[in-house]
């Protein structure tokens, strides 16, 4: 039986809904392939477009611009590659990839596979201290390369930081050099307002689990004017471009956890926000302890960072050890994206902000979801200075010596 009494890493998967775990178990019970022209083969594909339809009304997009995948991770992918392709195959001048440096490893290792093997030149955009990209910085990208790059891609949310990334300036930018955005909506969606007709974005990932699906489902939004290139070949599933028998019981839970997510998400953003304000004060009380990311606002919405994320930095100690020393207390955390976890090296969103190899290894990330309560925070609260003290006594130990009598400053 798992220690864990409160779970704080909600950003790497959460809780499966009801409503999501209702229309998944109905699901499982019936059969039929929605390919198959039979009478359950026609149902199976009512209840898929049934759940298409009712998608692309919680996220402002139309059902046609829906393609179902089986997660995060393949949605980055056929969105970066398959826009990369295709806009390759009609202008071979266009071998550019631009992708925000704080992206995903989803994003990044896809478009850095174009590059070693297609011969792609990726253009990885800067990011200030706070985490947020630095528009100017694609301005000139865009004056110098708009007419050889393919596609742009900045996330609309960090997972590890939190930091929301200014998605229409993006695409109003974008658009004018005649270049179509993508952007990773994975820890946006369901916590912050995500309108895909709204936002301009020509194609937008999600993720089923991390907003109370099941694991294993997720799609990507893609505007018809798009042009994609499948990245698997198979049967001509979904437009032609994602091949494979659908799962039309992840489909129907992935519709019915993100209508949920969206239709209670302004008042479970105040809900978690004034959490995640507990928290970060508690934390900041100790010294050497640093938010990460844009400032938090002292009134009103908080647009400038999901609702639901503190990430901080802790001078002095190791991630590791504060994992540790947390979790024997019951809290479940984490030091960033869970994709990378128990990966030695430092965080590449923290060293994109400027901050040190050894300030990027010392990072914790608290995540909250639907499921998170005041006693989780009061938890971390009251765990926290301990564990922090102890991880800092080992770290400690562990740095070598000096060997000479000389001062130096240490920065």
């Amino acid at each position: 039986m798992s220690g864990t009494r409160h779970y704080l890493d909600h950003a790497a998967t959460t809780a499966v809904r009801p409503e999501a775990a209702a229309a998944y178990a109905e699901e499982l019970t019936r059969v039929g392939n929605p390919s198959s022209l039979h009478a359950a083969g026609r149902d199976a594909r009512r209840r898929l477009e049934e759940a298409r339809e009712q998608l692309a009304a919680a996220l402002d997009a139309e059902p046609a611009e829906v393609i179902f995948t089986s997660g995060g991770t393949e949605a980055d992918n056929l969105a970066v590659k398959g826009a990369y392709w295709a806009r390759r195959a009609a202008t071979p001048e266009r071998v550019r990839l631009a992708v925000s440096a704080v992206e995903h490893h989803a994003v990044l290792e896809a478009a850095g596979w174009l590059a070693a093997h297609e011969g792609a030149v990726l253009d990885l955009l800067p990011v200030g201290a706070d985490g947020v990209l630095d528009v100017p910085a694609l301005q000139a990208h865009l004056d110098a390369h708009g007419r050889a790059t393919a596609v742009v891609s900045v996330m609309w949310a960090n997972n590890e930081t939190g930091a929301a990334q200014p998605v229409e300036r993006v695409v109003a930018l974008a658009h004018a050099a005649g270049v179509p955005v993508h952007t990773d909506a994975v820890q946006a969606v369901g916590h912050v307002p995500v309108r895909f007709g709204a936002s301009g974005v020509d194609a937008l990932s999600l993720s089923g689990h991390k907003l109370g699906a099941p694991v294993g489902v997720g799609a990507l939004l893609a505007r018809r004017e798009l042009g994609l290139s499948p990245v698997e070949h198979g049967g001509g599933q979904e437009r032609g471009v994602r091949s494979g028998t659908l799962a039309v019981a992840g489909a129907r839970a992935l519709a019915a956890a993100v209508s949920a997510a969206v239709a209670e998400q302004e008042a479970e953003a105040d809900r978690l926000r004034g959490l995640r304000d507990r928290l970060v004060a508690a934390a900041l009380a100790m010294p050497g302890v640093t938010l990460s990311g844009p400032p938090i606002t002292s009134s009103g919405p908080d647009e400038a960072r999901l609702p639901g994320t503190a990430h901080l930095t802790i001078e002095g100690a190791d991630a590791d050890a504060l994992l540790f020393g947390l979790d024997m207390a019951g809290i479940a955390a984490s030091s960033g994206s869970a994709c990378q976890a128990g990966v030695q090296e430092a965080s590449h969103v923290l060293v994109a902000m400027g901050c040190s190899a050894e300030q990027a290894r010392s990072a914790l990330r608290f995540s909250l979801g639907w499921t998170s309560t005041a006693a989780d925070v009061d938890a971390v609260a009251a765990a926290l200075p301990g564990v922090v003290e102890q991880a800092r006594r080992a770290h400690a130990t562990r740095r070598p010596r000096p060997t000479t009598t000389t001062t130096r400053s240490v920065s």
